[in-house]
């Protein structure tokens, strides 16, 4: 028998100390958890006698040799401490996809679900991921569910996460649910890229047109002015350029004023978005915008629809999916309405109507929702309109750029060529001026 000595949490969150004597790590944590105390470190007492872990159970003190080698022990206690949570990130999609992938590809090949997660263990980069790894799998070995394993870590897997393992383990299909939620991470990663992707673009041109023209009005126009003084004596100048040297000069005696303007902007808007009414606001801004709220709604579209029919595929009841879907929609619009389905499937009754009350689903989802009711194929239903939402996501993205990129292209072109020709303009005239005075 050996000695761990623990740091465990009791059940009003208190800290406590002490030892354990059991044949390994994973008996040792269960002895702790059977005190009703939840470890979150523990470390084996190295080459400890009786007497030493007997006099650290009741208070007393350990002899020297004991308390000298707690040194590394207490080392090591502090090495396996976890993060605190609250300054834990959220973790990388991809790192959480890739494990999910290789986890279902483990299980399905017959491989028992603690061998998969040491396997994927030895292989983990990520530290965050690996820290969640070793404590999922010392809570399995101490007799707890994969789910409720994955509970412990809400930064890295969510309430969707969670729930479908949860059904997938309670129906014994763990390795087919592993395998849809890959699938629907890798989906929803793709959509995002492709988002994230044609929007690089136009905010390149757009603050490319700013500096450009900020630099023009600062230090460029000013040098032509004194030219222009010079040369001309006063002489009346064309409109155009007579403009853009006020513009110049505006943006010279207010740049300051200028800037902090943007920045209380910016910071209004975000006090603003983070109230209720404000952020409601903004979502449904959001979904009828000129060129981006087509791929907005369709994107939202997609993403309710696929989770929904995913957790349903999944064997996740109906309104824990309506539930665990409102919660991750991440657009207060069709989070509300997705309240008003959730309550109307509670009283008895369809999603159709809620669904074409919230004005985001355009009337083809409702119908092929209300045919998935009607023929008990929901979850089947829904997998469909995604993929085609999809689709339209992806032809939204291709028409949005193909619309933005030549508008700013010419928007920039305009900006920039008025300021050439303002500046040409009065060249001309100096130079006729030369001639004349030359001949």
């Amino acid at each position: 028998m050996a000695t761990f000595q623990y740091i465990a949490k009791d059940s009003s969150g208190a800290e406590r100390r002490g030892t354990v004597e059991a044949g390994d790590r994973n008996s040792a944590i269960a002895a702790v958890r059977a005190q009703g105390l939840l470890p979150t470190a523990l470390g084996e007492v190295k080459g400890s006698s009786a007497p030493a872990a007997a006099a650290a159970r009741k208070g007393g003190k350990a002899p020297a040799a004991a308390k000298k080698k707690g040194g590394a022990l207490n080392k090591e206690i502090k090495i396996n401490l976890k993060m605190p949570k609250f300054l834990q990130g959220r973790i990388k999609t991809k790192v959480l996809t890739q494990f999910t992938r290789q986890l279902a590809t483990l299980v399905n090949a017959g491989l028992p679900l603690m061998r998969g997660i040491e396997v994927l263990k030895r292989q983990m980069k990520d530290p965050q991921m690996l820290e969640a790894l070793n404590g999922i799998s010392d809570n399995i070995a101490a007799g707890g569910t994969f789910s409720e394993s994955l509970t412990q870590y809400p930064k890295i897997f969510d309430n969707l996460y969670v729930n479908m393992v949860k059904a997938g383990e309670a129906g014994g299909v763990l390795e087919v649910v592993l395998g849809r939620l890959a699938e629907f991470a890798e989906k929803s990663e793709k959509i995002k890229n492709k988002i994230k992707g044609a929007m690089i673009y136009p905010i390149v041109v757009l603050f490319a047109a700013i500096g450009i023209t900020a630099f023009l009005l600062v230090a460029v126009i000013p040098k032509f002015q004194q030219v222009f003084n010079d040369m001309l004596g006063g002489a009346a100048l064309p409109a155009v350029t007579q403009y853009v040297i006020q513009a110049s000069e505006f943006v010279q005696a207010n740049g300051l004023q200028i800037l902090v303007a943007v920045v209380a902007l910016v910071i209004i808007k975000k006090i603003i978005g983070r109230t209720e009414k404000g952020a409601y606001f903004y979502d449904a801004l959001s979904l009828k915008m000129p060129v981006t709220g087509t791929l907005a709604q369709r994107s939202a579209v997609s993403k309710f629809t696929r989770t929904l029919g995913t957790l349903l595929s999944s064997g996740v009841p109906i309104l824990q999916s309506l539930t665990i879907t409102r919660d991750t929609t991440g657009n207060r619009v069709l989070t509300k309405a997705i309240q008003n389905v959730h309550d109307a499937v509670k009283e008895g009754e369809s999603m159709t109507q809620p669904l074409s009350q919230c004005k985001v689903f355009p009337p083809m989802v409702v119908s092929m929702v209300e045919v998935g009711e009607e023929t008990g194929a929901l979850a089947d239903m829904l997998t469909r309109i995604a993929n085609t939402y999809d689709d339209e996501v992806d032809n939204a993205v291709a028409g949005m750029t193909a619309a933005i990129e030549p508008a700013l292209i010419i928007v920039l072109a305009v900006v920039v060529g008025t300021i050439v020709i303002a500046m040409f303009l009065p060249m001309v005239k100096i130079i006729g001026s030369v001639s004349g005075a030359a001949g």
